[in-house]
């Protein structure tokens, strides 16, 4: 288990605190570790009826800690490989679980393309939604290049996933993957509410109706390998060692 990571079953509710404030949530390979466990372990635990991912109050997440995915993503002869990443990516997309976020504050990269994994999605009035792939010279991941514009529709999610435009918790709500917009520090609340009303439901009856409306597992898995192998091959691209050396000079400075 990550330190940076806190799992609490409260009644029938799993909730999946990311708790590491002084790099804004920042994931590291263990901390998509200890999520991908807190996920999987749900999964044949009758007594888990729904899940919530939050980051507290103040910030959902800046997504990957940029150093330690860099380090995770090539072995010794610099060849892409698996990432606990991609892990918890599987483990998103096999969830049969009602999955809600509670998003307070950033959630850039995997912070935004995660949520298109989700049945429901609270959002703070200071929540921002940021996925700079593109300026990074690197593409979507997590399956976003097939969600988000079955969501949002092809011209909102090029502007997003594309042309990097951030969006408000009001652009994200109008977009359609954010159901309510609420006050700052009130996110985990209506979404623990929003929990209890799904687990007051009939379980057989939500678990068959959600795999209905849903893409199929391995759709979404199918996704995410050719994102994953573009992305691997991105990153070894011209444009993206532009990106990330300049990014970390930048962060020197």
């Amino acid at each position: 288990m990550s330190d940076y990571l806190i799992v609490s079953d409260e009644d029938a509710v799993r909730v999946i605190t990311m708790r590491r404030p002084e790099k804004k949530n920042a994931l590291t390979q263990d901390m998509y570790r200890a999520m991908t466990a807190a996920i999987d372990s749900a999964q044949n635990d009758p007594t888990i009826r729904c899940l919530i991912i939050t980051g507290g109050s103040g910030v959902f997440t800046a997504g990957n800690d940029l150093e330690d995915f860099l380090k995770a993503g090539t072995d010794a002869s610099g060849a892409p490989r698996v990432t606990a990443a991609t892990d918890f990516l599987y483990a998103l997309a096999r969830n049969t679980k009602p999955l809600i976020a509670a998003v307070d504050g950033l959630a850039i990269g995997i912070g935004t393309t995660l949520l298109f994994h989700c049945d429901y999605v609270l959002a703070s009035t200071s929540a921002v939604f940021s996925t700079p792939f593109i300026q990074l010279g690197l593409v979507p991941e997590g399956a976003s290049s097939l969600l988000a514009p079955r969501a949002m529709g092809h011209h909102r999610a090029f502007a997003m996933l594309v042309m990097g435009r951030k969006l408000s918790a009001d652009d994200a709500r109008d977009a359609g993957f954010v159901n309510a917009v609420v006050a700052p520090g009130h996110t985990e609340e209506e979404a623990m509410k929003a929990a209890r009303d799904i687990c007051a439901l009939p379980a057989e009856a939500v678990a068959i109706s959600r795999k209905l409306i849903k893409p199929s597992p391995t759709d979404l898995i199918a996704r995410i390998d050719q994102e994953s192998k573009l992305f691997g091959e991105r990153m070894k691209s011209q444009e993206a060692i532009g990106a990330f050396t300049r990014f970390f000079q930048r962060k020197k400075g």
